[in-house]
């Protein structure tokens, strides 16, 4: 039973304890028995919520029986179904688990602990607490894991040393105003990289996780899912994706370039000269490319409240508004032209025939550079210009957002 229900008078739960199900007749009935048990030991007011997904083996009566609430999720996906649990929670701290029985429900006392001392996500750290042999594919536990994690903490800074742990608690107001999108698996990594990103408290407790006892196929799908769980960290991270690897690549065919520009360069039987230089010359261009999509992904994403905003972005921004773009686009337009005329004066000296390389040739590659570059900055002043046009001439209005999905309860709350 519930120990408690948030009506007329009563006091709401302290905690809610919600668990995605489908299909897990096996194991939910042990699950909700360890988690009401967690509650009726250590005194703590709270609530069990099964979020059922479209069980067709009798998972819902089970739990319902055992005196859980089950919360019946349309939308498909363990997203989906976390979403729908944490906005029909009643209580201050939510902890939510797979109903699997890989986790103990029974052991949560660690997480309310942080979550009473003031954090706001408590994240469970199963490489600390302990994997029982057959608990987690080799493949997960040594390959994927690992390089989710490295990936997230390298581009968000994040503490998590264990990204995929599925039990955590954390206070449901703060991850609610996280206004969490994703559908699928990759739902427990927008957790925490949108906590990282909005300057949550976070920490880690070691977990334990035990061999799942349904006795058949997990609902991962080990390849699919880490797809969506690196195109979840792109999207995210315009920075990684765009801003570094664009500067990187500019900053290297910069160097590059003017070195040639100077003159051959030798090293031992090989030389490099003008067919190179095109090669340099094409990764200036291409990385200045990649560097505009950051500020495009970057103003799109903050307006969508993807990201929130950077004063760092913003400064940079007000520096370098419209007419100053088309400015420095027009100028170098013009250097290009300035240097096409040095480039036909070179070749006026071998009285217009071939050209084999030299001077005229690397002020081909120069002068089309050159041009690109500007090209680049003033169509690209504009865009920024009409993707933040609105905001800044229209009143500002609420970002819309994926909503909840719908959920309803099936059967009768039961009351204490």
């Amino acid at each position: 039973m519930e120990s408690i229900v948030n009506s007329a008078g009563k006091v709401p739960p302290e905690l809610s304890i919600v668990m995605p199900c489908l299909n897990e007749a096996q194991t939910v009935g042990t699950c909700v028995k360890k988690a009401l048990a967690y509650l009726d030991i250590h005194k703590v007011r709270g609530e069990v919520i099964v979020a059922d997904n479209g069980s067709t083996d009798g998972s819902q009566a089970i739990a319902l029986t055992l005196g859980a609430r089950v919360l019946r999720v349309e939308s498909r996906g363990y997203g989906n179904a976390l979403r729908a649990g944490i906005a029909a929670a009643r209580g201050t701290f939510v902890v939510m688990g797979d109903s699997d029985d890989s986790y103990d429900f029974s052991a949560l006392q660690p997480f309310v602990e942080q979550l009473r001392e003031g954090y706001d996500l408590v994240l469970g750290n199963r490489f600390q607490g302990g994997i029982a042999p057959g608990a987690m594919p080799v493949l997960h536990k040594f390959f994927g894991n690992p390089i989710i994690t490295f990936i997230g903490r390298t581009l968000y800074r994040s503490p998590s040393h264990d990204f995929y742990c599925g039990l955590r608690g954390f206070r449901r107001d703060a991850v609610l105003s996280l206004e969490l999108d994703a559908a699928g698996m990759e739902f427990a990594l927008e957790m925490i990289v949108k906590a990282t990103i909005h300057g949550l408290r976070i920490t880690e407790v070691p977990t334990r996780l035990a061999v799942d006892g349904r006795g058949r196929p997990s609902h991962l799908r080990s390849w699919r899912d880490g797809w969506r769980s690196l195109r979840l960290f792109l999207l995210l991270s315009p920075r990684g994706l765009f801003l570094f690897p664009g500067a990187a690549m500019f900053l290297v065919g910069l160097a590059g370039t003017l070195m040639l520009l100077a003159g051959d360069i030798v090293l031992g039987n090989i030389a490099f000269a003008e067919r190179t230089m095109v090669i340099t010359a094409a990764a200036i261009n291409v990385g200045f490319e990649v560097m505009l999509f950051w500020m495009f992904a970057t103003t799109v994403a903050v307006q969508r409240s993807l990201l929130p905003r950077d004063p760092n972005f913003e400064r940079f921004r007000r520096a370098m508004p419209l007419e100053r773009g088309l400015a420095l686009g027009t100028t170098l337009i013009l250097l290009g032209l300035v240097t096409v005329i040095g480039a036909i004066s070179e070749w006026s000296v071998v009285g217009f025939g071939p050209l084999v390389g030299g001077m005229a040739m690397r002020l081909v590659i120069i002068s089309g550079t050159t041009f690109v570059l500007g090209a680049q900055i003033l169509y690209g002043s504009f865009l920024l210009y009409v993707l933040e046009y609105r905001c800044h001439s229209a009143p500002s209005r609420e970002p819309v957002h994926q909503p909840v999905p719908t959920a309803s309860l099936n059967w009768p709350i039961p009351d204490s």
